[in-house]
């Protein structure tokens, strides 16, 4: 396997993973104590990093890079 997709492939598993441990943090302090208003701040802050991740997995790992 080539180096890009390792990279492309490795992007890819962190990036789920930290959706998915973003997410389920934000779900469980709004089902916990804190309720849904309690967590809604929370739930704003992930909702706009997690586009960020996004992009920057796009940038690093699938858009063609011009040559050096």
């Amino acid at each position: 396997m080539s180096a890009a997709t390792l990279e492309k492939i490795f992007g890819l598993i962190g990036t789920l993973l930290i959706t998915a441990f973003v997410l389920g943090l934000a779900q469980s302090i709004s089902a916990g104590a804190a309720g849904f208003w309690g967590g809604l701040p929370f739930w704003v802050i992930c909702l706009s990093i997690l586009p960020l991740v996004y992009y920057d997995f796009w940038d690093t790992c699938v858009r063609k890079k011009p040559p050096r």
